[in-house]
């Protein structure tokens, strides 16, 4: 019979291994442990976000079930509390470099021209425990980190991410992301800084978001609307040449305002720096926001990632880091085969098949048949 090995074998062969080595020398993760290696630590991680493991207990006891098959993925079975330490106190940077690094894999194959790319940008907020109020207290009643992406909306994974407490601004983490040059970006109005568009706009970027309902807009030129559509105004103007407490408006070009109606009766105030483009594609890239709220519903329910293995700032950040890293491994799997359409359905065969002998382009092929041998059972029989 030919041999397999595991589905988790399978899924593992796409992590950049030699990246993932020099991220533990650099940051001395290994140094003076024992028990558990950062590999057998990140292995155990993964294998808890892929098989829905969502405690200690049961990454323990479903990894010491499965002891025999751990050797081939360089694992071993684990204690939850030596797991637990290393969760706290193992750097966290060692699993957010390998993201950056997994990250340039994936876009190696991805060839796109200047302007092409379109980018989402939002947060989503992560409900944490008292247990972790010492470094993630949101208000008097709850505690809170979030994650901040920047979605690559045609490749569908995130290109950006990174924790924050629940008390950082959305605005304050977007100054900080990196920006590509002539690259569209979309976002809504938790990033409505004057300052920031005018960032975007100076590295050539196109903009997409919405007008705050009270800014006006000076009013330059209206321009022709297309028959039948759900476009009610197309208008290009100034924004207000000052803010608050007098201070300048550094936004001083010429911008877009285009009124759409949505299906559910929506009036929406659309704003761009892209003068030139027809009003449906502007409307139609700010409705391309939905694709990164459906990215978040993905890694919380499927993924797990509303319920933690740890309290501390550090375990929180390594499992989000890993939960990611795992949602880029399903992809580039999922990429490899054309057995199976939808990166749902194939991230519930992973699931399914974990620990089993299988190709992850075999997912759907049935079972092998077991082979009955009858001759070792055979009786010899002879009359008296």
């Amino acid at each position: 019979m030919r041999h397999h090995n595991t589905v988790l074998h399978g899924i593992l062969q796409y992590v950049p291994w030699p990246a993932f080595e020099r991220l533990v020398a650099a940051h001395a993760a290994d140094a003076g442990v024992r028990q558990l290696p950062t590999r057998s630590q990140f292995i155990a991680l993964l294998f808890a976000q892929l098989a829905g493991a969502v405690s200690l207990r049961e990454i323990e006891a479903a990894l010491a079930s499965q002891s025999t098959r751990l050797y081939h993925l360089g694992a071993r079975p684990i204690r939850r509390s030596t797991l637990a330490d290393a969760n706290a106190k193992r750097p966290a940077a060692v699993f957010t470099g390998l993201f950056a690094a997994l990250l340039a894999v994936a876009q190696r194959g991805l060839r796109r021209a200047v302007g092409e790319a379109v980018y989402l940008i939002d947060s989503t907020s992560i409900r944490l425990s008292e247990l972790s109020a010492a470094w993630a207290r949101f208000s008097a009643a709850s505690c809170g980190a979030k994650l901040h992406v920047i979605y690559d909306a045609a490749a569908g994974r995130p290109i950006y991410a990174v924790v924050s407490t629940g008390k950082v601004n959305d605005i304050a983490a977007a100054k900080t992301m990196p920006i590509e040059p002539g690259a569209t970006y979309v976002f809504d109005l938790a990033y409505y800084d004057y300052g920031f568009w005018a960032k975007l706009g100076a590295a050539c970027c196109r903009i997409v978001t919405r007008f705050k309902r009270n800014t006006p807009l000076t009013l330059i030129e209206e321009l022709p609307l297309p028959p039948g559509s759900a476009i009610l105004s197309d208008r290009i103007g100034f924004l207000p040449e000052r803010q608050a407490s007098s201070r300048r408006n550094p936004m001083s070009h010429a911008v877009r305002e285009v009124r759409v109606r949505t299906e559910t009766g929506q009036v929406l105030r659309l704003l761009s720096n892209d003068l030139d483009a027809p009003a449906a594609e502007i409307a139609a890239l700010y409705k391309r926001r939905w694709d990164i709220e459906l990215f978040f519903r993905w890694i919380k329910q499927t993924l797990k990632i509303t319920r933690f293995l740890g309290t501390s700032e550090n375990a929180i950040r390594t499992q989000v880091a890993v939960a990611l890293i795992a949602f880029l491994l399903l992809k580039l799997a999922h990429a490899a085969q054309k057995a199976v359409a939808s990166l749902l359905a194939f991230t519930r065969l992973v699931r399914a098949n974990l620990m089993h002998r299988r190709h992850l382009h075999h997912l759907l092929d049935p079972p092998p048949p077991i082979s009955h041998d009858n001759s070792q059972f055979s009786l010899q029989w002879s009359p008296p």
